[in-house]
């Protein structure tokens, strides 16, 4: 494993401890590539974590490319849909909770809704998607006619 020197003698102490340092390094890369392979979980987390980038980025370029393509007009008869179905789901919110719908409980009302947010952003969320669901249908509809 190691070399004389060139007049027959065996290699120095300091040689042999360079030597074994190399090794032990060499060595200790090894071992850590290996359990880097055998990590499955890492493994899954980091590809999970990539194709969660890849989604993210394509669902991105769709918006952009959905809103690019929609016209001006649609974009404000969704804007318009979504102010009703916002105003339709609090009325409706009001209603279940036994709250009035009088115009000026509203802004009463305002401030007790932060204490609750979760709940009305996703009330709110579903009927923006429904509104936007049924703007492209119709786009689209309109189209093929």
């Amino acid at each position: 494993m190691t070399k004389a020197k060139g007049n027959g003698s065996s290699p120095d102490p300091d040689e042999l401890r360079a030597q074994v340092e190399k090794t032990r390094e060499e060595l200790g890369r090894t071992v850590e590539a290996l359990a880097a392979k055998a990590d499955v979980k890492a493994q899954a987390q980091q590809k999970a974590a990539k194709v969660k980038s890849v989604m993210h980025d394509k669902a991105a370029h769709a918006l952009h490319t959905a809103h690019d393509k929609t016209p001006g007009p649609v974009r404000d008869k969704a804007a318009s849909a979504n102010e009703q179905l916002t105003d339709t789901a609090l009325i409706l919110g009001r209603k279940l909770h036994g709250r009035s719908s009088e115009p000026g409980a509203r802004e009463g009302r305002l401030v007790g809704r932060a204490t609750r947010p979760g709940r009305d952003l996703l009330v709110f969320a579903g009927f923006a998607a429904l509104a936007a669901v049924i703007v492209v249908a119709a786009t689209r509809r309109s189209r093929r006619c």
